[in-house]
C-alpha cells in the first residue's frame, strides 16, 4: 500500500496520522475541540469531509479534495498569484502540514512540551469505489469501539457518525455519504455489523 499518493482534486481519500511514540494528540476535550478548529481553518477550504474520528493518539478523515478551480481559487485567496496545475498536490500537502504544524505548536505551548506531535508524514488511501466509500465510512466510524474507548459508535462523541445519526449541520459531514449509503436507515444498518474488539478492554 502506497501511503505517500498524490492528493489530486476531485478525488476521495482515507487520510490518518498518529502521535509519535506513546504521546497522546488529546488531553481533553479542549483539545478535541480546537485540533477541529483547526482542521475547519486549514482542509475545508481546499476539501470536502464525508467521516471522521479522532482518537486519544491519532486520527481518521475520509475527505474529497475539492474541483481543481476551488484549490486554484484558495491559493490566489493566500497568495495573490496563480497555481500552477503541476504545483496542486504539492500545495494541497502544505495545508496539511500548515495545519498540523499549527495544532502541535499550540499543543506544546499549552502543556509545556517540546518536539515532534505527529508521525513525520500523512498516511493516504485513494478511495475510488462505492463500496470503499461505505467501508472506510465504516471503519472510521468504528474505530473507536475497535480501540477499546466505547461499546457503539454513538457512544464516541469526536466523530461524524452522530452527526449522521441525529442530522446536525457540520462542515466535516456533507449529506451525499448517506446518499452514497441509500438513506439513514440504511446507514445505520451498515453500522450494526460487528465490530472486532483490538481490546478485549471496554475504556468508558
Amino acid at each position: 500500500m502506497d501511503y505517500h499518493i498524490d492528493l489530486l482534486p476531485d478525488n476521495i481519500y482515507h487520510v490518518f496520522s498518529r502521535a509519535v511514540g506513546s504521546e497522546k494528540l488529546f488531553l481533553s476535550d479542549e483539545n478535541y475541540r480546537f485540533f477541529l478548529s483547526k482542521f475547519n481553518a486549514y482542509i475545508f477550504p481546499i476539501a470536502d469531509v464525508y467521516a471522521w474520528a479522532l482518537l486519544p493518539n491519532h486520527f481518521h478523515f475520509m475527505i474529497r479534495i475539492k474541483e481543481q478551480k476551488q484549490v486554484e481559487d484558495y491559493y490566489f485567496h493566500l497568495k495573490n498569484a496563480s497555481l500552477k496545475s503541476e504545483n496542486t498536490s504539492a500545495f494541497i500537502m502544505q495545508c496539511f502540514s500548515n495545519f498540523l504544524n499549527s495544532y502541535t505548536k499550540s499543543f506544546n505551548k499549552i502543556h509545556r512540551r517540546k518536539g515532534a506531535l505527529f508521525m513525520d508524514y500523512l498516511r493516504r488511501v485513494t478511495v475510488s469505489n462505492e463500496s470503499q466509500i461505505g467501508a472506510t465510512a465504516f471503519y472510521i466510524h468504528k474505530n473507536p469501539v475497535h480501540h477499546g474507548y466505547c461499546t457503539l459508535p454513538e457512544h464516541w462523541k469526536w466523530s461524524s457518525y452522530n452527526a449522521y445519526l441525529f442530522k446536525k449541520p457540520t462542515q466535516r459531514g456533507p449529506i451525499e455519504l448517506l446518499d452514497w449509503f441509500g438513506g439513514l436507515t440504511a446507514f445505520k444498518k451498515y453500522h450494526e455489523q460487528p465490530i472486532y474488539l483490538k481490546s478485549a478492554v471496554i475504556i468508558e
